[in-house]
């Protein structure tokens, strides 16, 4: 069956009062550049407090429907057939032509639900409502209706022309990126930062990301697998700033100089730093990171506070909460998961000491620090110059 046109379906957005057109703008311009690599001129409007997208004559409808499936912001997805306004007959007889070319077996239960955008229309929504519900029994006599839990919901809209649907296809939800600021992403190769990238992005943060690497100690294939998430995450937040930052020094520095059992700790210090220098140049309000609690050593709370203290941004970590095997679950939704199990070890990863403290107390962190002091801030300054940038879109 050809559909014209899909109605978009939304939430949250519906609720923000006046500022609510500022992010109906935001979720239209979205879906535009996410239709934009759709083969076809699609047309996103508003139309009387709804947003539809009009399609040509041929297009992919799969390719179309996976491209707005990834707009956050989006709960819904009704693909419309539209008719032209021929008056009420007609309209009748278009409504059973489609229930037969969508659904020629039926034999559930169904009720249509009328919606009169013109209200000059002559008869009331519950009317036209009642005599289409009689055509489609007259048409097939093995169904009946249920307004209260039916099996099929058919939708009518009269506007200038009749739009028919009667399947909603579910979408990602959230909010349009772009509607709540921008924060950098601690981007590794494991799986849960790019899971952590998605779930802010999905409240309508747009996102950049710093990477860590340690050549020799990580091989191009690792660097090309985090680049691989960060493409992954990008469909659907959208352009990724990825920040490449050589870590190499600053590791093999850490680990001539301090105690071993604190290596994770006081490296994970310094890439919150860099992080941060980053952050603020692009302008961002925060960090974000994969971490959850107790999973390792340096995710424990006190490692998690030790950490945070070297940072004046505000760090989020939206998988706090969640054990390996829920983030394991959004991985997998999300496509990253059979990416981010490739076996290309990152910069962490090389460096973890055999007993790593889980306690770790800050002043012996400073302690700690202090044996770096000589060449530290020339080693920064280093990795800050020689950082790489890659444009994911």
């Amino acid at each position: 069956m050809i559909f014209h046109a899909f109605l978009i379906k939304y939430a949250e957005i519906a609720i923000k009062g006046k500022n609510r057109y500022m992010f109906e703008d935001a979720l239209v311009k979205q879906m535009r550049i996410a239709l934009s690599n759709v083969e076809g001129e699609f047309e996103v409007k508003k139309e009387q407090g709804r947003v539809y997208v009009f399609c040509p004559e041929e297009y992919d409808f799969e390719e179309a429907v996976e491209a707005l499936k990834k707009v956050f912001g989006i709960v819904g997805i009704c693909p419309v057939v539209i008719y032209e306004d021929q008056g009420f007959e007609q309209m009748e007889k278009d409504v059973v032509s489609y229930m037969q070319n969508r659904y020629p077996d039926f034999s559930g239960s169904f009720k249509v639900y009328t919606r009169r955008a013109k209200k000059s229309y002559p008869i009331t929504s519950m009317e036209v409502s009642a005599q289409i519900g009689g055509k489609i029994l007259e048409a097939f006599p093995q169904a009946c209706v249920d307004v209260h839990d039916p099996d099929l919901t058919l939708s009518v809209e009269i506007r200038d022309k009749i739009y028919v649907y009667s399947e909603t296809i579910k979408g990602p939800g959230g909010m349009p990126i772009g509607t709540n600021g921008k924060a950098m992403l601690l981007l590794s190769g494991g799986i849960d930062s790019p899971v952590a990238g998605y779930m802010i992005a999905k409240r309508g943060v747009k996102i950049d990301a710093v990477y860590f690497h340690a050549p020799p100690y990580t091989s191009e294939r690792a660097k090309q697998k985090v680049v691989d998430l960060a493409k992954l995450v990008a469909k659907y937040s959208g352009p990724i700033r990825l920040h490449v930052v050589n870590f190499t020094d600053i590791q093999l520095y850490i680990y001539d100089q301090c105690p071993h059992e604190e290596l994770t700790i006081i490296m994970r210090r310094y890439m919150m730093r860099i992080a941060e220098h980053f952050a603020k140049e692009a302008g961002c309000l925060g960090l974000i990171t994969g971490e959850s609690i107790g999973q390792v050593a340096s995710q424990t709370l006190h490692s998690l506070a030790a950490t945070n203290e070297v940072c004046t941004l505000p760090v989020y970590r939206p998988v706090i909460g969640f054990d390996k095997q829920e983030i394991v679950e959004i991985s997998k939704e999300i496509d990253t998961f059979e990416t981010s199990i490739l076996p290309f070890e990152d910069c962490c990863t090389i460096f973890v000491a055999k007993h790593p403290v889980t306690k770790p107390n800050l002043k012996v962190i400073h302690r700690s620090e202090m044996k770096l002091e000589e060449k530290i801030d020339e080693l920064m300054e280093e990795a800050l110059k020689t950082t790489e940038v890659i444009e994911i879109s």
